[in-house]
């Protein structure tokens, strides 16, 4: 990727930054999430519906917009995230990764040589589709590139401090929901075990060096995590806002129709 990587140059001058869950595969959600002032937006590819050719038309709404376009792809699998690097994302974002074994795999797939084996073409939208940028490509690109990856379980949990020991491991994001799940209360995100187990995980995350990011369901949990000291902020998911939004006109026709 030989463009500017917005979020990187943000959170490594010690900004925070925000963002949200892309699951509509759509560049006018894109445009709509760049005009509300987010910094990035994940594409997700584990969970969404979206596939490739959809992803590149939203990075390339993303960086024309001036925000990050980071793609979650099922897992560290060599071929989607070959292909998520080469149209061109800032970052990819990995889930449930569980020990180290899984970062080390995940960087040779991500990093072009000395630092990983990824597959070389120029002839992408991350390398301008030309031949010229061969010889800058991959050193560019190394430095470009962030490696995001979800912790989410209790194995990850207890293997943090293998995981976080790859200086080519960028963004520690804690999943909240799954880590609920893994801890025998699905879904009670504001627990305090589940909370205790995010301030850990990001206590150790922050000492290795890492940014370390959550979920915020809630607009008064953004100050609680950072307050926490996390910089990748995620609120909601573009489908939950729509819901939201609708929801509360639904409901308040109801109550006045009703009164």
């Amino acid at each position: 990727m030989l463009r500017e990587n917005f979020i990187k140059t943000k959170l490594e001058a010690g900004k925070p930054v925000i963002g949200t869950w892309a699951v509509i595969p759509s560049t006018v959600t894109i445009d709509i999430m760049a005009h509300a002032g987010l910094d990035f937006a994940i594409i997700d590819a584990e969970h969404g519906p979206i596939g490739f050719e959809t992803a590149q038309d939203m990075v390339i709404s993303c960086e024309s917009n001036g925000i990050s376009p980071i793609m979650r792809v099922g897992g560290v699998m060599e071929s989607d995230i070959l292909r998520a690097l080469d149209i061109g994302v800032h970052g990819v974002q990995i889930p449930n990764v569980t020990t180290a074994s899984h970062v080390g795999e995940l960087i040779q797939y991500a990093k072009y040589p000395p630092i990983g084996n990824r597959g070389f073409s120029p002839f992408t939208r991350a390398g301008g589709y030309s031949i010229e940028s061969a010889t800058k490509l991959a050193g560019i690109a190394n430095e470009n590139t962030l490696i995001a990856i979800n912790i989410e379980g209790v194995e990850a949990i207890d293997n943090v401090d293998e995981i976080f020991a790859f200086d080519a491991l960028n963004i520690v994001f804690v999943g909240l929901f799954d880590l609920s799940k893994a801890l025998g209360i699905p879904g009670q995100v504001n627990d305090k075990r589940v909370l205790d187990a995010l301030a850990v995980i990001a206590e150790k995350a922050r000492k290795a060096g890492k940014f370390v990011g959550t979920i915020a369901t809630e607009l008064s949990q953004i100050e609680m995590f950072t307050d926490l000291g996390l910089q990748y902020i995620v609120y909601l998911v573009d489908v939950d806002v729509m819901r939201r939004g609708y929801a509360q006109a639904s409901d308040e026709l109801k109550r006045v129709a009703g009164r």
